[in-house]
């Protein structure tokens, strides 16, 4: 058995805590996983897993064999990487997540332009609103919309966002414009993904629940649904930029606009000196324009 069998099955084992998760991750079958890691133990002499139905758990010897391991594949990477670099063609695969919406209007473009640069990269491009986790699914980077959460990720700014509540020059001529918060109980409000809305009130963060009359978790859908004067509706720039400056909807309550939140590109600590990854996140921060 070659010293490097199972190494990086072993590897990816323990940092995802599933050999299913494992073998998604490395795009192998369960069952070679589990092979290379037996095969692995058998030349050791030593077990280094302990298995149950319900969890895996390492073994003091374990432990020891992990930390040295990834000490070593890091050393490898770093290794491939430097090569690469001098080469100054990135190679390999580079799998990327982003918001539906966002990510076939804004991130996709940009995307296809970059592996025209480097059409030796394969990638996969996977847009979900979903929150993915990166390192266990093996993706190198994700792009996030909003607040973050704390996390051991790397992060970079791309652009910001702006939220807008907003409705249709009919609806308010019918139903009236609301001057504050409290109007909003009397007005027909259209519901996204979360079950409020988020604005700053005498400088605090105030969350008003929206009724149930209308709610649908596609941004494009509910601005049709404003544009057609069924409602009010909370939305970022790039949904109802345009709407807005042709008057076909109108910003409502500004006095109360939550301050721009960002648009973010995040990547696991463990590659961000891989130079697809940097150089694909460096194209992105450059080109990507809307929104400022």
């Amino acid at each position: 058995m070659n010293i490097w069998d199972g190494l990086n099955e072993f590897i990816n084992v323990v940092e995802t805590e599933s050999f299913t998760a494992a073998a998604k991750r490395l795009n192998v079958s369960v069952a070679h996983v589990s092979r290379q890691v037996n095969q692995l133990e058998d030349r050791l002499g030593s077990k280094l897993i302990h298995r149950t139905t319900r969890k895996l758990r390492l073994t003091e010897v374990g432990e020891v064999y992990y930390q040295h391991a990834r000490k070593v594949l890091d050393e490898l990477q770093e290794a491939d990487r430097a090569v690469m670099e001098m080469e100054g063609k990135p190679t390999g695969k580079l799998r990327i997540t982003a918001p539906v919406y966002y990510g076939e209007y804004f991130i996709a473009p940009l995307v296809n332009d970059f592996l025209m640069q480097y059409p030796q990269l394969d990638l996969e491009l996977k847009l979900t609103n979903d929150t993915v986790d990166l390192v266990q699914d093996g993706y190198d980077l994700a792009i996030r919309l909003g607040t973050l959460d704390s996390s051991t990720l790397m992060c970079r700014k791309l652009g910001r966002r702006t939220q807008y509540l907003c409705a249709s020059p009919t609806y308010l001529a019918d139903r009236g414009t609301p001057q504050t918060l409290a109007d909003l109980s009397n007005h027909r409000c259209l519901g996204g993904s979360l079950d409020h809305w988020r604005f700053t009130e005498n400088g605090k963060l105030r969350n008003w629940k929206v009724g149930s009359g209308w709610s649908c978790n596609s941004g494009l859908a509910l601005r049709d649904a404003a544009l057609k004067g069924l409602g009010i509706v909370q939305l970022p720039d790039y949904y109802v930029r345009e709407s807005l400056k042709n008057g076909s909807l109108v910003s409502l309550l500004e006095q109360y606009r939550l301050p721009d939140d960002g648009v973010w590109v995040l990547y696991p600590h463990n590659r961000h000196l891989s130079p697809k990854v940097r150089l694909l996140v460096d194209f992105l921060v450059e080109n990507l324009k809307y929104p400022v």
